[in-house]
């Protein structure tokens, strides 16, 4: 009975051997296979290996053949080549909001894909320069948010920082946040839910590795009309800090044109001034991060209007400058 059980899967652990252990560059032969089969109790000969891979053949299981004294067999084609699966790799390394033991866990994954010989080196000298965090629900809370905007409900959570500890320190007394979610958002190597609350009539930002204890609840999405343009809020955050969206008229110096075109896109319009600069007119929400944003630049970028919002970067540079005044 065994040995009838073993013949059953014959052909998929076949399929298995040559997708994880044979490539161009190492392809299996006859021999080695029969063997390989054989490690797993299942007794072949050459001329049912030959029918076996040929019914794969017939089926769309493309296996190359090296003919010779002889043969050779390999998997070529995959899902992901090494190009695919490098740069996939490298974005998880990159990506602070997952922890290191799932880092090493998700880069073992897409290794494989790639067979065991480039699996090896994919996985050589992987790093975590970056400063990974320790929130091991974060899988848990994209599951659970991925689910709420699928079907369309709320989803409410606990919202936290770090103190110098390290120890959790909860908003608002461990209120439960409660927010209409409309989509995940990677920025800067974190995770974001972006989402409307309806306490504030706002949008909000929300990183998934600060969140606890995520559910999905019962009520529907609600949510304005004009925060169903998830693209266009996108370009108007800085650094994922929500605030008032306002229209706002920048003088720019042709060296910054490059870093406006970057953030806002192809659809900023510039207008040249008298002086060499240029006018452009874009949609922002208004936070300290999009004054710093813009501070970075020093001269090169001018807010021209709104007054209002001309004067509020003029104080932050003011409470700046006093903050950071040097006292003999």
């Amino acid at each position: 009975m065994a040995k009838l059980s073993n013949q059953r899967i014959k052909i998929l652990k076949l399929w298995e051997i040559l997708r994880q252990e044979s490539d161009e560059e190492n392809p299996l032969s006859t021999t080695a296979l029969i063997e390989r089969l054989n490690d797993y109790g299942i007794p072949v000969d050459r001329k049912t290996l030959y029918t076996d891979i040929q019914l794969l053949n017939d089926n769309g299981y493309e296996i190359c053949i090296q003919r010779g004294k002889e043969n050779c067999y390999y998997v070529m084609e995959r899902p992901f080549d090494t190009a695919e699966l490098k740069i996939l790799v490298d974005a998880v390394k990159a990506s602070k909001f997952i922890t290191e033991k799932k880092s090493k866990a998700l880069i073992e994954k897409l290794a494989r894909e790639a067979g065991d010989y480039k699996a090896d080196i994919l996985k050589k000298d992987v790093l975590f320069d970056t400063v990974k965090h320790n929130n091991e629900e974060v899988y848990y809370n994209v599951d659970r948010i991925n689910e709420a905007i699928t079907q369309k409900r709320k989803v409410s959570f606990f919202y936290f920082e770090l103190n110098t500890k390290r120890q959790r320190v909860y908003r608002k007394g461990k209120w439960r946040y409660k927010v209409n979610p409309l989509a995940m958002v990677f920025n800067d190597g974190y995770y974001y839910l972006v989402g409307y609350m309806d306490r504030y009539e706002n949008t909000v930002s929300y990183r998934i590795d600060r969140m606890e204890k995520v559910q999905v609840e019962e009520s529907p999405i609600s949510t304005p009309d004009w925060v169903k343009d998830i693209k266009g809020l996108q370009k108007q955050q800085f650094a994922m800090f929500g605030g008032k969206p306002e229209n706002v008229e920048l003088c720019v110096d042709a060296r910054a044109v490059d870093a406006i075109i970057d953030k806002f896109g192809a659809s900023a319009l510039f207008e040249s001034l008298p002086d060499g600069r240029f006018k452009v007119k874009v949609k922002v929400q208004i936070s300290p991060t999009f004054f710093g944003w813009c501070f970075i630049f020093g001269d090169l970028i001018e807010i021209k209007s709104p007054q209002s919002v001309r004067e509020q970067y003029l104080e932050v540079i003011k409470k700046t400058a006093q903050r950071n005044k040097i006292t003999e």
